[in-house]
This record gives structure tokens, C-alpha cells and sequence, in this order.
């Protein structure tokens, strides 16, 4: 059967508030002009009103809508609401880093403590089996180390086992860095050590995937990972961006290296956030752009590498897992096929899907309906830490806040249902 993503009814379990709200904030999203300034207007509306106005004007339109809420009641009551719809959660702490911004070791251990709270959190409440969530190393890591990184090992690989020893305490040392350098990546493998070694058997870690000019370095910081404890399971799993050139060559070397060294390899398969940042960078350094020039081609990267790694899981669904995080309903239904086809079981744990939250439900209700595992990436924190999240989320998803179109429409016509019904006498 065809996943038909057309259903109204997939948004009966949600409140006659949640339904407006919901409908209000994508009414919203529709205008670009708001939509390409919203961390302007957010910044004027901020200055204007004040932290307390700001907030009560923010949390219960936007910040309801995208977040899960700030204290762990909070975001235990959203999460109880997701698990009753079927949906498990993917925490992410909203942690936005760029280069420049770093100021010292306490703020990565701070940053580190935090992702502590999120693997015990994710793991002492039982929101659903096999909880996961994101992590992002340039939290732990400063990116300045990550580039300088990138260019290092463009010119001299660096062997995995190394960093691994380096995780397990050893004075290691990296040919090329700094003493200073060197001190620090020590200290940025040792928190990654530490939050790995809290979530092995208990919460699967995500590794986001950031700038293509620092990438390289995530990655290998992340095999590395994978290396020392993705032995038995998939526990720490890597992102790839399809609308980059290089995803699916990233993708096949990363499946020969789990091979080589022998790890289980988790993949988390997206289209890609950082664009416009790329494009602009690529032709101020006079580079190639490294995204593909047209959404088909990235389609079909994406459909490509999805292909790759469900046949990869269909011959060894123990040592491969992926969630096909997309908003896009051709590939998810391509997903769905290939797994029948392939005899992929759908509660197998090799194959899960992934949304946002408060984004594209229609999907995400329609496929758990169907008995498929579907997660949402539910970022948490106050208005002022989630801020810059939601609005880089704002701005990278503009063609998806434009193109909810369709959610609205399914919204709408399960208001206009409500409404017949309770003037009928709520039958």
C-alpha cells in the first residue's frame, strides 16, 4: 500500500487550542517577508518590550508551538502528549556556536553538563522505547579547532585509534597542533568520552552535521566515537547532508571504514540546513559551491544515498541503522517501499523516521498510524536559549514553512469537522 499522507484525521488528537495555535503560527510562516527577518523582528520586538513581554508574547504562540518547554515537567507533559500519539522524542539541546563566540574551557564544560541532563533525561523517563538525541560537537569543541582540524587532515590523515586512545586518557600527541591546541582537543575528546560513555546502552547520540569547512573534522572526531563503542550496536550515529556533491561518496566511505574497523554504523540521512551560509561563503572564497545547483538533484542525493543504506541494512540489519529524517513525502514514501520491497521489517529497529516538532505532522501522525518508529527533534530550554534556534530554523526551513500549505489545509479541515460536530451537539 502507498503511505497517503492526505488524512485530517491524523490531527484528531490534538487540542481545539493546539489546533488554532498551530494554524495561527503557519499562517505566520507563510509571509517571507517575516519569515527572512524574523531574527530581526525578534531582536526590535525584544528591545521594544522588554524580557518578560517578549516571553509572554513568545511562549505561548511560537515557542509553544516549536518547543518543548523549559523545566523537565514541562517537557514531560509534551513528551506524555507525543508518546499517546505514537511519536518518540529525539531531545536537542538548542546550543548555537559559532566561530569567534567561544570563551574558554567552563563554558564547553558547562555546555557538556547540559548534555548530561539531556542523556539522563531522555533515558530516566519513559517516554518511549529506544530514546535518542542530538548532540553537537562544536558544543564540546570550538569550532576554530574543528577547522584548523579540517586542514590538518586533508594533508595527513589521522589514525582513529589515536583519538581513541586520546578518549581513554592517554597523552597523546597530534602531529600539527599547538601545544595550546592540542590541550584543548584533549579536553573536547574527553567530554565527548564522557557523554558517550553516559548514553552507551541507554540513549542513542546523534552527531549533528555543521559547515562543510569543518565537517571533516566532526566526522572523524564522531568515528572515532563509533569506534570505541559502536562494537556491539549502533549508539552514536553521524549526519550527512544529501544536498551537499560529496554526500553519497561521504556516506560510502564511512560504510567501507565501519566495515574495516569493524563498528556498527548509525546514520541519520538529512537534506541539509545551511545553504544560503554555504553558497555565500563558497563564492566569497571564489570555491565551487559544494551544494547541488537544483532541489531535484538533491532529491535524487537523497533518494540515492537512501537506497545505499537500506540495501546495506537489508543484508545486515545489525550492524546498520538509519533515520530518515525528511519532511519530504517522496522520499518517505520511497523508504516505505524499499522496506517492503526489501523485506526490511518496519519495527525491526534498523529503519525510523524523523521530524520536527510542531512541523509536518501530517507525516509523522500518518507513519507512526501505519506501525512505523518515528521520532521527533524536540529542542527544549527558555525563550532566550531557544531563540537562536528557532529562528535559524525559521530561516533554513523556508522552503518548508512556505510550503506547509498543505498541513494547513489538513489543519483546517479537521477544525471545520470539529466545528460541524459540536454545532450537531458533539456526537
Amino acid at each position: 500500500t502507498l503511505l497517503a499522507f492526505e488524512d485530517p484525521s491524523a490531527f484528531r488528537v490534538k487540542s481545539l487550542g493546539e489546533l488554532l495555535r498551530a494554524l495561527g503560527v503557519f499562517h505566520l510562516c507563510s509571509f517571507p517577508v517575516l519569515v527572512n527577518n524574523c531574527g530581526k523582528l525578534m531582536t526590535a520586538a525584544r528591545t521594544i518590550l522588554g524580557r518578560r513581554g517578549f516571553s509572554l508574547l513568545l511562549r505561548p504562540t511560537v515557542y509553544a508551538q516549536f518547543v518543548a518547554g523549559e523545566n523537565e515537567m514541562e517537557i514531560s507533559q509534551s513528551m506524555g502528549k507525543m508518546s499517546l500519539m505514537g511519536l518518540r522524542p529525539m531531545l536537542a539541546v538548542p546550543i548555537e556556536e559559532d566561530l569567534g563566540e567561544s570563551i574558554g574551557e567552563k563554558r564547553y564544560d558547562d555546555n557538556m553538563a547540559a548534555m548530561l541532563e539531556c542523556v539522563r533525561m531522555s533515558h530516566s523517563n519513559a517516554w518511549s522505547k529506544d530514546p535518542m538525541m542530538q548532540l553537537k560537537i562544536t558544543a564540546l569543541l570550538s569550532p576554530e579547532m574543528c577547522v584548523k582540524l579540517t586542514t590538518l587532515i586533508a594533508q595527513q590523515p589521522y589514525d582513529l585509534s589515536l583519538l581513541v586512545r586520546a578518549m581513554d586518557g592517554e597523552m597523546v600527541t597530534f602531529p600539527g597542533l599547538e601545544e595550546k591546541e592540542a590541550a584543548h582537543f584533549l579536553c573536547g575528546l574527553q567530554r565527548l568520552n564522557k557523554v558517550a560513555e553516559a548514553s552507551v546502552n541507554k540513549v542513542r547520540v546523534l552527531v549533528d552535521a555543521e559547515y562543510t569547512y569543518m565537517n571533516p573534522a566532526l566526522t572523524l572526531v564522531t568515528m572515532a566515537l563509533m569506534k570505541k563503542f559502536n562494537k556491539d550496536g549502533a549508539w552514536i550515529w553521524n549526519t550527512y547532508q544529501c544536498y551537499l556533491k560529496e554526500s553519497r561518496s561521504l556516506l560510502l566511505e564511512a560504510l567501507n571504514l565501519s566495515q574495516a574497523e569493524g563498528f556498527c554504523l548509525g546514520v541519520k540521512l538529512v537534506r541539509g540546513a545551511y545553504m544560503d551560509k554555504e553558497r555565500k561563503l563558497a563564492e566569497k572564497e571564489c570555491q565551487v559551491d559544494p551544494i547541488h545547483p537544483s532541489w531535484e538533484e538533491t532529491n535524487k542525493s537523497y533518494n540515492g544515498c537512501l537506497d545505499v543504506m537500506l540495501e546495506a541494512i537489508a543484508q545486515k540489519p545489525d550492524r546498520y541503522r538509519i533515520i530518515v529524517a525528511t519532511h519530504n513525502e517522496e522520499s518517505v514514501r520511497q523508504a516505505a517501499k524499499r522496506m517492503e520491497e526489501w523485506g526490511i521489517e518496519k519495527d525491526g529497529g534498523s529503519v525510523c523516521f524523523g521530524q520536527l516538532l510542531g512541523m509536518c505532522d501530517h507525516v509523522s501522525l500518518t507513519l507512526a498510524k501505519e506501525g512505523y518508529p518515528v521520532y521527533k527533534s524536540v529542542p527544549y530550554g527558555s525563550v532566550d536559549d531557544t531563540l537562536p534556534y528557532l529562528v535559524r530554523r525559521a530561516q533554513e526551513n523556508r522552503t518548508v514553512l512556505q510550503g506547509i500549505r498543505k498541513e494547513r489545509d489538513l489543519l483546517r479541515q479537521e477544525l471545520r469537522h470539529r466545528m460541524r460536530r459540536s454545532m450537531r451537539g458533539g456526537s
